[in-house]
C-alpha cells in the first residue's frame, strides 16, 4: 500500500491595500496549484508569507514584527519557511536577510509567478533566496491570468486592471514598489470577469494605484476605463462593478458618465484629495489645486444622484503650517466627502518628502502630527454623521456577504454606495449570501449603519439627491 505524504500547509498574513489582497489570492492559487493547503492559525503551517505594505513604517514595523513571532515557531520546528512578499520586500530585499536572518526567500510584488521555483529550491536546502524585479515587460504583466486566484469572497472579487503609478508624488513609493503604470490587456480583464460572473460572483472592483488611468499606456488602441465599464456591464450575471483609487487628474467625464449612466457601475468614487491647501499640494506633487480638486467633486455630485465620494488626507507633511492645516480641516465640509481615510506623514525612503523631514529637518513634530491627525479625524466623523443621517427609516438595497463581524447574530452586507450595513433577518445566511435584498435602516450613525430585512419590500427608496450617501472605508487606501 503506497502511503500518500500530506500536502504542506501554508498561512498568508497580508498587510495593507485591496491590491495586496488580490495578490495574496494569487499566491494562493498557485499555491494549491503546487499542493499546498491553507490553514488560518501561523502555527499549524509549513509556509508562513506576510505580504508587506510599506505606504508608512508603522505598517513596515508590524511586518518584522509579525515575522518576529514567527521566529519562535520556527526555533521549535527548523523546517518551517518564512517568506516575505509585497512591498517592503520590493524595496528593501538587501536589508531584510540582515534585519531577520530567519527568513528563508524574498520576493516582490512583479514576482509572484516565482513563488513555485523558490519553494522547490527552499525546500530542497537553499537558503536566503530572493526574486525582486524592477519593472517586467509588458509581456510579463498576464501571467496570473493563467493562475485560478482563491477568492477570500464568494460574493465580490478584487480584479487588477493597471499596476504601478507614473505619477512621482513627493511622499509616495508605490512607483517604487510596483513600477512604472502599465495597463492589462482588456481581452484578459473580461475573460476574468466573466470566468467570475459564471461562478457565481456577483461584484468584482477593479483595483489599481490610479485605476482611472487605465489604458493611457496601450500604444495600439484608444481604450480607457470608461470603455472597459461600458463592457463590463453586458457581463451577464455581474451584478456590481466598482473600481479603486483614482486620482483627480485622470477622472475624465466619460468615466463620471459611465458612473452615472450605466446600471451596474456603482455610484461610489474613491479619490483622494490628500490635503486642502494649495502650497502643501504643490510640494506633494499632486498636480491640482484646492480649488480644482472641488470643482471635480462638485460636477460629480451634480451629474450623479447619491453618489458616494470618500478620499484620503495626510497630516503633518513636512513644513506643514497650522493655517495650512486648518485649510485642510475645512476642506472635509467644503468638499463634501462621505468619509475618508487618515495618516500622519511618515518618511519614506528614496521619496523627496523623506529627505525633506530626515535630513533637512523640514519634518512636523510628532505630537503636532498626532493632534492634528486627532482633530481631522473628529472632523471627519461629525461629516460622516451628517452624511449618514439621510439614511434613517430609507429603505436601500444591499448586497449581502455573510455574517456581520460586529454580531454573529446579524448577517451585513453593502450599499450600492458601499455603505456597510449590520441587519436583522428572519432569513439564514444561506438564504441571503450573494443576493440583493432591501433593508431599512433603523440606526444611521458615523461608519456604519444598521437595518431590518425586508423581504416584502421590493421597492428601494433613492435618497435625497442633494444627500450624497456615505460609505465605509473599513479597508486601507491604495493611493
Amino acid at each position: 500500500m503506497v502511503i500518500q505524504a500530506e500536502p504542506k500547509k501554508v498561512f498568508i498574513e497580508t498587510l495593507g491595500c485591496q491590491m495586496n489582497k488580490s495578490d495574496s489570492e494569487l499566491m494562493l492559487g498557485l499555491l494549491v496549484k503546487e499542493g499546498f493547503e491553507a490553514v488560518f492559525k501561523p502555527d499549524e503551517a509549513d509556509l508562513l508569507i506576510i505580504n508587506t505594505c510599506q505606504i508608512r513604517g508603522s505598517a513596515e514595523d508590524k511586518a518584522y514584527s509579525y515575522m518576529g513571532r514567527w521566529n519562535k515557531l520556527k526555533k521549535k520546528r527548523p523546517e518551517m519557511k518564512i517568506a516575505m512578499a509585497g512591498c517592503v520586500a520590493q524595496q528593501t530585499k538587501e536589508e531584510v536577510f540582515k534585519r531577520a536572518p530567519y527568513v528563508d526567500m524574498v520576493f516582490g510584488t512583479q514576482n509572484i509567478q516565482d513563488l513555485p521555483r523558490l519553494l522547490r529550491e527552499s525546500f530542497e536546502g537553499s537558503t536566503h533566496l530572493s526574486a525582486v524585479d524592477r519593472q517586467k515587460p509588458r509581456s510579463t504583466y498576464d501571467y496570473f491570468t493563467d493562475v485560478s486566484a482563491q477568492r477570500q469572497s464568494d460574493v465580490y472579487a478584487w480584479v487588477t486592471i493597471i499596476e504601478g503609478c507614473d505619477y512621482f508624488c513627493t511622499y509616495c513609493v508605490v512607483p517604487y514598489t510596483r513600477g512604472r503604470q502599465i495597463s492589462r490587456a482588456p481581452e484578459s480583464i473580461l475573460r476574468e470577469v466573466n470566468e467570475l460572473a459564471a461562478s457565481g460572483f456577483k461584484e468584482v472592483t477593479l483595483l489599481g494605484q490610479t485605476v482611472d488611468a487605465y489604458g493611457k499606456d496601450f500604444q495600439d488602441r484608444s481604450y480607457g476605463l470608461a470603455s472597459l465599464l461600458h463592457e463590463l456591464n453586458e457581463v451577464p450575471g455581474l451584478e456590481r462593478i466598482r473600481f479603486m483609487t483614482s486620482h483627480p487628474l485622470d477622472l475624465t467625464d466619460d468615466i463620471i458618465d459611465a458612473i452615472a449612466t450605466l446600471p451596474k457601475v456603482m455610484e461610489y468614487i474613491h479619490i483622494p484629495m490628500q490635503a486642502g491647501d494649495d502650497v502643501v499640494l504643490d510640494r506633494m506633487r499632486r498636480g491640482y489645486t484646492a480649488a480644482q480638486y472641488y470643482e471635480l467633486v462638485d460636477k460629480i455630485h451634480h451629474r450623479i444622484p447619491n453618489v458616494a465620494v470618500t478620499g484620503d488626507y495626510i497630516v503633518g507633511f513636512p513644513g506643514e503650517t497650522e493655517e495650512q492645516f486648518q485649510h485642510t480641516l475645512d476642506s472635509v465640509v467644503r468638499s463634501n466627502i462621505d468619509v475618508a481615510n487618515t495618516a500622519a506623514y511618515s518618511p519614506r525612503k528614496q521619496t523627496p518628502a523623506g529627505i525633506w523631514e530626515t535630513e533637512r529637518e523640514e519634518g512636523v513634530d510628532d505630537d503636532i502630527k498626532q493632534e492634528r491627525l486627532q482633530r481631522l479625524n473628529a472632523a471627519i466623523t461629525e461629516q460622516s454623521a451628517r452624511k449618514n443621517a439621510p439614511y434613517l427609516g430609507q429603505t436601500v438595497e444591499v448586497l449581502v456577504e455573510g455574517v456581520s463581524r460586529r454580531n454573529n447574530e446579524r448577517l451585513m452586507g453593502r450599499t450600492r454606495s458601499n455603505k456597510v450595513v449590520n441587519f436583522e433577518s428572519s432569513f439564514s445566511e444561506d438564504d441571503l449570501v450573494g443576493k440583493l435584498i432591501s433593508v431599512r435602516i433603523t440606526d444611521a450613525p458615523a461608519w456604519s449603519l444598521t437595518g431590518v430585512h425586508t423581504p416584502e419590500n421590493k421597492m428601494f427608496q433613492p435618497l435625497n439627491s442633494t444627500e450624497p450617501t456615505s460609505c465605509d472605508l473599513s479597508l486601507s487606501s491604495i493611493s
